[in-house]
């Protein structure tokens, strides 16, 4: 999609689960058909989500309103208010823990909002509180295996092995720990419901971090893996072409390195 509007989509994507999740639950019949199609004829109409994780906790779905404790810890984030996020997530993930942990959709909800709380404490500069958090979300993800799969397909957070080692490559580059996040995402096997965005972010990362630690040929394997995945979405990210523009500017080009530089028009001879 060369004209995807990517700022707009991500500003009313968070209202618009909130919005569906919440008509699924306690809407009536047609509300809950509707919640599988949340846009209308004028688009997208997001409610604000703290209404809706109050509405949220007067449903019959117990983990509805700590999922849309997720979506506002989220949108927290959004505002820079990484203090609120983090003492959100944290108090949904304890209340969580404490009276569902023993079944699938209460750890998968619990772990989605301890990798919230984790990325607020990071992105506050607390790399070593977030690193810790992602370490115990990652020890959980084991418990998945001894309990039996929800039975009703509920919609709930993304929560695996996988989905936590992503996270923390993503944290360690961003933090300038390169080698750290090459160590984690060395032999990492995606599980089979890792969303096909979350696999573009890993080669992205992977990417920088090889940047970063000076090492183009690493960079540019992880990037020609990026653009047989998501073509679309590799030309139209600012950090790609980023990342290609500097190793294109760099003293030694690669093999590789100029039909990349050439699919994302930063080639200049």
């Amino acid at each position: 999609m060369p004209n995807a509007d990517f700022g707009s989509l991500m500003d009313v994507l968070p209202g618009v689960i909130a919005d569906a999740r919440l008509l699924g639950a306690i809407g009536t019949a047609d509300q809950r058909q509707q919640a599988g199609h949340p846009a209308g004829e004028d688009g997208p109409r997001p409610v604000p989500l703290e209404r809706a994780m109050l509405a949220a906790e007067q449903s019959s779905d117990p983990l509805l309103a700590p999922m849309i404790s997720n979506s506002v810890a989220w949108n927290y984030q959004r505002q820079n208010r990484l203090h609120d996020a983090e003492r959100l997530a944290i108090h949904a993930a304890d209340g969580v823990e404490r009276e569902h942990g023993s079944t699938a959709a209460g750890v998968r909800v619990w772990g989605g909002l301890l990798m919230s709380a984790a990325t607020s404490a990071a992105r506050s500069g607390d790399y070593d509180t977030a690193n810790d958090m992602m370490r115990t979300a990652e020890d959980a993800t084991g418990r998945l295996r001894k309990l039996p799969p929800a039975v009703d397909g509920k919609l709930v957070s993304v929560f695996s092995r996988s989905s936590v080692r992503i996270e923390r490559v993503r944290l360690a580059v961003q933090h300038e720990r390169p080698e750290e996040a090459l160590h984690l995402a060395k032999g990492m096997r995606l599980s089979a419901d890792t969303p096909p965005s979350w696999r573009t972010w890993l080669l992205l990362d992977v990417a920088r971090a090889h940047t970063d630690t000076g090492n183009p040929e690493g960079a540019v394997k992880a990037l020609e893996s990026l653009r047989r995945v998501a073509p679309g979405w590799m030309r139209h990210h600012t950090l790609a072409v980023s990342i290609v523009s500097d190793l294109w500017a760099g003293a030694t080009r690669p093999a590789g390195l100029r039909k990349l530089a050439e699919f994302l028009g930063v080639a200049t001879q």
